[in-house]
Formats: C-alpha cells, sequence, structure tokens
C-alpha cells in the first residue's frame, strides 16, 4: 500500500469500508476503476454522485424511489392495497418481486429490534406502520416477513402484539400471517430463490 499513489490509496481505503470487502479486494477493485474507459468511470461517479440527491423514501411504504412522493409499487393500479407485507429492509422486498409471486403492497421497517445494538422500536418504522393501518379502510391481510433470526422473530413478535392492540381499540378485522418456515431458520431473505419464497408466501400461516 506504501507505494500506490495517493489517489489509488484514497479509493482502496473507500471500498475497505463497504461490507465484505478486504484489503486485497479493495486494491483490485481500485486497480481495475483504473483500466476502464475514462468515460465508463464518469459515468459510475455521477451515478455514485446522484445517488444522495435523486434517492428518497416512498411516504407511503418507505421503499426507496426516485419519484417525488409515491413508489411505483404503491402507486401501480394492479396492486392488492389490502395486504401489506412487513419487510425490514428494501432489500427483502427486492427479493418478493423476483418472478411475479406476491401482488400486495409493502411496509419497509429500514431495521429490526435488536437491544445488543440499541435498536428499539422506536429507531425503525414501527409506528408508520401503525398509522397505516389505522388508517387503512380495506385492510384484509398483514404478512410479517421478518428475517427468521432471533432479532427478526423479536420484531413480528412486538408487530403482532401492538397490531392485535389496534385491533381491538378500532375494532378492525384483519389477519396477522407470518411467513411459513420453507426459509430456514436464521437465513436472510436478500438470498432466497425464488421457489423457497413461493413456498414460504403460499403456506404462511395464524401469527
Amino acid at each position: 500500500m506504501k507505494s500506490l499513489p495517493q489517489s489509488l490509496k484514497k479509493i482502496s481505503h473507500f471500498l475497505q469500508r463497504l461490507p465484505g470487502i478486504g484489503e486485497k479486494t479493495a486494491n483490485r477493485m481500485a486497480f481495475y476503476f483504473l483500466r476502464i474507459p475514462e468515460g465508463d468511470l464518469m459515468e459510475f461517479a455521477e451515478s455514485v454522485k446522484e445517488l444522495k440527491n435523486k434517492t428518497r423514501m416512498c411516504v407511503s411504504c418507505l421503499n426507496l424511489t426516485e419519484e417525488d412522493e409515491i413508489c411505483e409499487i404503491c402507486n401501480s393500479p394492479q396492486r392488492d392495497t389490502s395486504i401489506i407485507t412487513v419487510v425490514e429492509d428494501v432489500l427483502d422486498l427486492l427479493s418478493f418481486e423476483v418472478g411475479n409471486i406476491y401482488q400486495g403492497i409493502y411496509h419497509v421497517l429500514h431495521g429490526k429490534i435488536d437491544p445488543l445494538n440499541n435498536v428499539g422500536p422506536d429507531d425503525i418504522y414501527i409506528e408508520k406502520l401503525l398509522k397505516r393501518v389505522q388508517n387503512g379502510r380495506l385492510l384484509k391481510e398483514i404478512i410479517l416477513a421478518t428475517n427468521l433470526d432471533m432479532e427478526g422473530e423479536a420484531t413480528a413478535m412486538y408487530l403482532k402484539h401492538k397490531l392485535q392492540e389496534l385491533q381491538k381499540r378500532r375494532k378492525k378485522k384483519f389477519r396477522i400471517t407470518r411467513l411459513a418456515y420453507g426459509l430456514p431458520m436464521g437465513a436472510n431473505l436478500e438470498y432466497a430463490d425464488y421457489m423457497t419464497l413461493k413456498r414460504a408466501i403460499e403456506g404462511r400461516s395464524e401469527y
């Protein structure tokens, strides 16, 4: 690293901050950037520059979007707005969108309850979900699709309790379901294949 030009060092040091990227991989990627055509590199740099400026959260489901307020999924007339699937992050949402296995809408929590890392219910978008449910008119089902690890289970249990409280208080009738265990314990939805997700959503049960 000592013999690398300063510009390459800066790129390598930044890349090492990304998940799963070590020093050797970061160095190889930095050299790759140096070798690709300048036009491609400038296009990549411009995309990175615009990432924060153009990307925003959907005001309804909190999915990421470049639209003004509502994302493409929430805005689609083909979607069944009476079914909401609650996921931890946008990558989990994208897993459901592969293969056209689900036609409802979503709510993205952007995290999960994790006391060991000081993440509580107020640190993720649970209250936003409860307000959506409270104000929703034709809600039939909420699918809790948090991951099947300890933190995901704790988040699902907390959500179930809060949703049941809301049902009693507001006299609302909707199903609360959990993904079936076609998914292995400890697995993340981001890495699930199409058929595994299909079996999990078709076999969901009351929760």
